[in-house]
């Protein structure tokens, strides 16, 4: 399993590389930057056997 995975920012489409690690759990559920539109996203890690899934939702809603 790589100890990166990639989800796309909600805000500006960006498709971001972050850091994961299973040891922190099989569920993870942080708020992170985006480093190119700075919006803030939830950011959801699920390890599924040998599988990271990555996901972002943003923190609070934009008009």
């Amino acid at each position: 399993m790589s100890d990166e995975a990639t989800y796309v920012c909600d805000a500006c489409g960006e498709e971001i590389v972050i850091p994961v690690d299973p040891s922190e759990g099989s569920h993870q559920e942080f708020v992170e930057d985006c480093p190119v539109c700075c919006r803030p996203s939830v950011i959801h890690v699920d390890f599924l056997n040998d599988e990271v899934q990555v996901w972002a939702e943003p923190e609070q809603d934009y008009e």
